[in-house]
């Protein structure tokens, strides 16, 4: 049972939709600094916003609820035959953490966006537009790294909290998409929270008219926020 809270937000002026074409969004921008700490960030996971650098969000678009957030059950999660597969495929990955950023993160980030998402909001990759999306000033990313035959090929970035993780971004070598890393990523994460005991991972927002957003929903069972409850 969720509790109610009083939070002070800001609402954006409408702007291009990142996610529908054609659309128009606003945000609800959290204000409450006093509320950006691990603990208040996990609370307001758990009523359906994100966040994007140090700042906490949530849509808030009039006539449209496309953007459901979308969190999987760790301990109920089971993979199915085609994410089976992708673990296979992936068996001769090392896997690494850090919580420090590195130089080599930039280079594999700039290469994924500017290949990658040619068509987003954040190409061309830039120092400054990384660094404001990815690094929070009161909540310390994991880092995740994928690395192949001493290559760094994909990190994920995490956010660690006290019942769940958050996979905040994955990004990773172009040139081998054929691997399905962004799946790989996230089942790492799944295998992570389960061996850490967390109850969720949550993925951001899943959008079902939007084919990038479309591989959240495989990840089962999960749950999405509709309407103020999870469902």
């Amino acid at each position: 049972m969720m509790r109610e809270v009083n939070l002070n937000v800001g609402l954006t002026p409408k702007h291009n939709c990142s996610y529908l074409r054609g659309q128009q969004e606003q945000l609800l921008v959290l204000l409450d600094k006093d509320r950006l700490t691990p603990q208040g960030y996990e609370e307001l996971l758990s009523a359906g916003f994100r966040r994007s650098g140090g700042d906490i969000y949530r849509p808030h678009c009039q006539g449209c609820s496309a953007c459901q957030s979308l969190r999987v059950d760790v301990a109920a999660f089971t993979p199915s035959r085609s994410q089976k597969r992708i673990l296979r495929l992936n068996r001769d990955i090392q896997i690494t953490q850090s919580h420090q950023k590195k130089p080599a993160y930039f280079e594999l980030y700039r290469r994924y966006i500017n290949q990658r998402h040619q068509d987003g909001s954040m190409y061309p990759a830039n120092r400054e537009q990384y660094d404001h999306f990815l690094i929070c000033p009161w909540l310390p990313a994991l880092f995740i790294e994928f690395w192949l035959e001493q290559q760094l090929i994909g990190v994920a970035v995490t956010d660690a909290l006290e019942q769940s993780l958050s996979a905040m971004y994955t990004f990773y070598e172009p040139t081998l998409a054929d691997r399905s890393l962004g799946t790989f990523a996230i089942l790492s994460q799944v295998i992570m929270a389960k061996e850490q005991n967390k109850k969720w991972l949550y993925l951001g927002y899943q959008v079902d008219e939007c084919q990038k957003m479309n591989y959240k929903q495989h990840f089962r069972p999960h749950q999405r926020f509709i309407a103020k409850h999870w469902q």
